[in-house]
């Protein structure tokens, strides 16, 4: 079909194209990442199902407003490049957005294709756009205005210092994203697992930003390395962005959550993510929890629970259970995540809530004690609230626990830097138009602002909170130009 003389009527006649993906079985075996990815026909067939709104309601639900309508149309047309170029005059991270970003609660969720007809995959799209530039030798690098002389350090190289960092450098700011970790990338790197976002994507896209111009300096933690006053006084910046995210992992507070065999998600998913450990010894100096075999319970229902109990599986784990609190339509994850792993048979252990994990004379976690629930009125999440069904206890055989509720913020930067204002869950307080701290020339955003969410969320706060920053270093509010 021509992209141009096709008609609405054609073009909601034309099915959503599903995604490509791995056998199931096989996957559930490998690291190699799930999800196969668009071919150009395929591409240029989804697209052609965008109507070309007027007024694209979509953009409105994209977190840093993608023209997601222009870059579809050049799909369309087979200008894959070009379609490229338009999504990163909005975003620098097209490739892992297009993966990990819940279009479905965002910019899907607004088609208006999606009122009578599934909605355009406009993630689907955006991933295969970012993989057709990187695959075929031809990124090509923004524009980056002339030198301003001004400093900016962002604390952090996750998608809120990414995004923020990449605005500020095409400003012609002079740019060092300082990182805590060896690697560079915060929660994609340690966070996602490689079926999910490889992490060969992750380290091009940020070879391209270090292309542009932007420093980055790994293995320094801010609030221990060096503080942020050192920074703005000894070292000459003159703004700083805080976006370290929310590492702080949390735990459950019942008994026996010091047995071996219990850990957090982050521990989890960072040895095996970051530091390669599923190919222990051979490639690998960290080892893991050895799964094969033995019976994984994964205590949670969003995102990262989905991650760590589908790593346990393909780690060997005989049964790798979801154990949460409520029913399915209340779990926080992503619907194709849930999907994914019912096909690798992940078992979920719906209604139930551990009361105590159990272990043996050695110490070794052996079980976990959980009750039966039920669903009572909404609480404050607007989720109905679960209860507790007397009577309904029973033991479920386990050798290894991994606790995936949440994170909290990590305290270094709050005691090294006390006036910089934190609510009672200690993320940071920011002007929401600015993502100004109460600490002059101290600005902040993603998970340490808001708690965990996701990629995009981040990096939309990174983007305003880079413009705030332009506009002080240049000493006008006339505001931000496009690209």
């Amino acid at each position: 079909m021509d992209a141009k003389n096709i008609t609405n009527k054609e073009r909601m006649a034309i099915p959503r194209q599903p995604m490509p993906a791995q056998d199931p079985t096989e996957r559930s075996r490998n690291f190699q990442e799930v999800n196969l990815g668009y071919t150009p026909e395929l591409a240029m067939k989804e697209a052609l199902r965008c109507i070309q709104c007027k007024d694209p309601v979509c953009i409105k639900g994209c977190p840093v407003n993608i023209k997601i309508d222009q870059f579809i149309l050049k799909v369309a047309e087979g200008d894959f490049l070009g379609a490229a170029k338009k999504i990163k005059e909005d975003n620098v991270l097209p490739a892992v957005c297009g993966r990990v970003c819940p279009q479905e609660d965002q910019c899907e969720k607004e088609c208006i294709i999606g009122r009578k007809h599934e909605p355009v995959a406009i993630g689907n799209l955006e991933r295969f756009v970012a993989d057709w530039e990187r695959e075929h030798g031809t990124m090509k690098l923004p524009p980056v205005k002339a030198a301003t002389g001004k400093k900016a350090a962002v604390i952090g190289s996750g998608p809120a210092g990414l995004s923020c960092a990449n605005d500020l450098v095409r400003h012609g700011h002079e740019v060092v994203v300082f990182e805590a970790l060896h690697e560079l990338g915060g929660v994609l790197m340690y966070g996602v697992p490689e079926f999910r976002l490889p992490k060969d994507i992750v380290s091009k896209e940020i070879e391209g930003m270090k292309n542009m111009g932007v420093e980055f300096r790994t293995d320094v933690v801010v609030g221990r390395s060096v503080t942020i006053d050192e920074l703005m006084q000894e070292e000459g910046f003159d703004a700083v962005f805080i976006g370290v995210g929310a590492g702080l992992p949390w735990f459950m507070g019942i008994p026996g959550e010091s047995l071996v065999g219990v850990l957090a998600a982050n521990e989890f998913l960072t040895r095996v993510n970051l530091m390669k450990a599923y190919d222990f010894p051979a490639k690998s100096d960290t080892p893991v929890f050895d799964c094969k075999g033995k019976n994984v319970a994964v205590f949670g229902g969003g995102n990262t629970a989905m991650d760590a109990v589908r790593t346990a599986k393909r780690l060997g784990a005989d049964h790798a259970y979801i154990v949460y609190r409520r029913s399915e339509a209340e779990m926080p994850a992503r619907v194709e995540e849930i999907h994914h792993a019912k096909e690798e048979g992940i078992e979920f252990l719906l209604l139930m809530n551990p009361l105590e994990f159990l272990g043996n004379d050695r110490h070794w976690l052996t079980g976990v004690k959980c009750i039966k629930m039920e669903l009572g009125e909404p609480d404050d999440s607007g989720r109905r609230r679960p209860v507790p069904i007397e009577g309904s206890e029973f033991v479920l055989p386990i050798d290894m626990a991994v606790i995936s509720i949440g994170n909290g913020s990590n305290p270094l930067i709050k005691q090294t830097t006390p006036e910089i204002e934190t609510s009672k869950r200690d993320t940071i307080i920011v002007d929401i138009n600015t993502m100004a701290t109460s600490k002059d020339g101290v600005y902040a955003g993603g998970d340490i602002v808001t708690g965990g969410a996701t990629v995009i969320l981040a990096m939309g706060a990174g983007r305003t909170a880079a413009k705030a920053i332009h506009e002080k270093l240049m000493g006008t509010t006339a505001g931000y130009d496009e690209w």
